[in-house]
């Protein structure tokens, strides 16, 4: 087991983006795919949405399954050091994330989570996609 330093761990900690990730660009191919035209990080809205359709009232986020701890996935395992350190910090994720869907629903925006994992099956996703922009 390799194990970093402060520094170290603290330099790669750093290289991990909060916008434009692999999986958000994956998501706004698919959403091109489809025809869509949409905003990106709206920052007159609650958690900057990922992507924004205003004429729908919609918006759609790409969360990491291990950042924002998807329920049951993979991915979102608890890293085997610093537990202490590291399970409030992802609970205090999820817990940010209900809190802003919550204020945009009482905007009156219809919100989407899309989870990375679920990115594998990009049929399943345009498909899902679809009915949440189309309803």
């Amino acid at each position: 087991m390799v194990t970093l330093s402060r520094i170290e761990r603290s330099a790669r900690m750093g290289l991990i983006k909060s916008m434009n990730t692999t999986p958000e660009l994956t998501m706004r191919r698919l959403v091109d795919m489809l025809g869509y035209r949409y905003h990106i990080h709206e920052q007159t809205l609650p958690g900057r949405p990922d992507l924004v359709f205003p004429r729908r009232h919609k918006v759609i986020f790409v969360h990491g399954c291990f950042w924002h701890r998807h329920n049951r996935c993979q991915l979102a395992r608890l890293p085997k050091s610093r537990p202490k350190f590291w399970l409030p910090k992802l609970e205090k994720n999820k817990m940010r994330d209900s809190a802003i869907r919550s204020a945009l629903t009482r905007q009156g925006w219809r919100s989407l989570v899309i989870w990375e994992c679920e990115l594998r099956d990009p049929v399943r996703v345009m498909i899902k996609t679809l009915v949440f922009l189309e309803d």
